[in-house]
C-alpha cells in the first residue's frame, strides 16, 4: 500500500461537504501564520536595516502586506463562514489547530508505517 491508497482511503471516510470544510479550515489557518511570520520577517529586517532607507522601505513593505493579508485573511473567515452558513457548510467548527497537528501526524503515521514495512 503506498502513501496515494491511504490518501484514497481517508478521503472515502469523509463525505464532500467535510473536505471543503477542512481544506478551507487548512488554508485559512495556513494564510494566517504566514502573515504572522512574514510580520516577524519584516521585523527583523527592519532592525538588522542598520539605518539604510532602502533596507527600512523594504522591511516597512513587507510588514504592511503581511499586515494586509491578515487582514485579508481575518475577512475571508467571517465571508467564508457566512457564505457556508447560508449553505450549510460550518467552517468554523474545523478551524481547531490541535485537530489539523493530528491529521497531519496520522496521514504522516500512516504513510511512514508502510514504509516500514
Amino acid at each position: 500500500m503506498n502513501q496515494s491508497d491511504s490518501i484514497i482511503e481517508a478521503a472515502q471516510r469523509y463525505d464532500i461537504v467535510e473536505i471543503i470544510n477542512k481544506g478551507l479550515a487548512y488554508a485559512i489557518i495556513i494564510a494566517g501564520l504566514l502573515s504572522v511570520i512574514f510580520i516577524f520577517v519584516g521585523g527583523i529586517s527592519f532592525i538588522l536595516s542598520g539605518g539604510q532607507e532602502e533596507k527600512i522601505k523594504q522591511a516597512v513593505g513587507t510588514i504592511r502586506y503581511a499586515i494586509i493579508g491578515l487582514v485579508i485573511t481575518v475577512l475571508a473567515v467571517v465571508i467564508v463562514s457566512t457564505v457556508g452558513k447560508a449553505l450549510g457548510l460550518d467552517i468554523i467548527k474545523y478551524i481547531d489547530f490541535g485537530d489539523i497537528i493530528n491529521t497531519v501526524t496520522s496521514i504522516g503515521d500512516g504513510a511512514g508505517s508502510d514504509s516500514l514495512d
